[in-house]
């Protein structure tokens, strides 16, 4: 059984402000260490389930917060950016199943450190016309590729994220938004047992593989920033729906990796790095 957890950063028990979860912050290096011991608790957990191949992807800010040293033994680590696919880098249909591990809820929405991709660079996404951010985007990039997403932690508002994208996903909430910087932890040896059996039930039973999707899909992006969405525009195949929303039309995971491509421009334009 071979495991892909992609590992965010803002969902991990205990932390809920920038200064925990970006580099430099006071308490950054505490942070990263909170983050290993969360991914760890997933990779126990697959270990027991029999899993014989287990994929950490470093999928936050600048990809560089997991120390390998930190790191389960069992796992192998992909950090580092850029990366074609991002924050579902190493990804292949081989794989079993995904853990998202310290995801977040999307911009707008009242969860501890919401934001879609790129702080307050983005406003809103909609994939199909449906309300999107980083979770349910990971989870159709996922099912495109053939690999269901089987577990997500992270706080009370992320896991009603993934609840309603869907439904089938088991959810380890590790701590309830009080707001956007401050909620009320769960103790953190029971929130890392409970990501660890979480784990272990799912990977158990036999996981049902997503249908294959060969239809083309719309991805639609509001900019808090007019010159972010008039640059892609140079972009074959972008178009505009007004002065700061650009859209465009593909097959998954193609149109995940343009979106990496849009934040890298966006990067240049508005000299903001990458959040996630």
């Amino acid at each position: 059984m071979r495991i892909y957890i992609t590992a965010d950063m803002e969902g991990v028990t205990g932390l809920v402000d920038a200064e925990d979860v970006q580099p430099g912050g006071r308490d950054y290096e505490r942070g990263r260490l909170l983050m290993a011991e969360d991914v760890n608790a997933a990779v126990r957990g697959a270990l027991a389930a029999g899993a014989t191949d287990i994929t950490v992807n470093d999928a936050h800010g600048p990809m560089r917060n997991l120390l390998p040293e930190a790191l389960h033994p069992a796992a192998r680590l992909v950090r580092g950016r850029p990366k074609q696919l991002g924050m579902l880098e190493g990804l292949t249909p081989e794989h079993d199943a995904v853990i998202c591990v310290g995801y977040h809820a999307r911009a707008g929405a009242l969860g501890v450190l919401s934001h879609s991709f790129m702080g307050h660079e983005i406003e809103d996404m909609w994939l199909d016309g449906r309300p999107v951010g980083e979770i349910g985007l990971a989870q159709a990039t996922a099912a495109a590729v053939g690999v269901p997403v089987a577990v997500l932690t992270g706080d009370d508002s992320a896991c009603a994220e993934t609840a309603d994208w869907d439904s089938s996903v088991r959810t380890v909430a590790v701590k309830y938004a009080r707001d956007r910087f401050a909620a009320e932890l769960r103790p953190v040896a029971e929130a890392r047992a409970a990501i660890e059996e979480t784990v272990t039930a799912c990977l158990s039973v036999p996981l049902r593989a997503p249908e294959a999707d060969a239809a083309p899909h719309t991805l639609t992006v509001r900019w808090q920033s007019s010159s972010v969405a008039s640059t892609l525009l140079g972009i074959p195949g972008v178009t505009a729906t007004d002065s700061r929303t650009v859209r465009a039309e593909g097959l998954l995971p193609d149109l995940y990796r343009l979106f990496g491509v849009w934040m890298r421009v966006a990067t240049s334009v508005t000299n903001q790095p990458p959040y996630c």
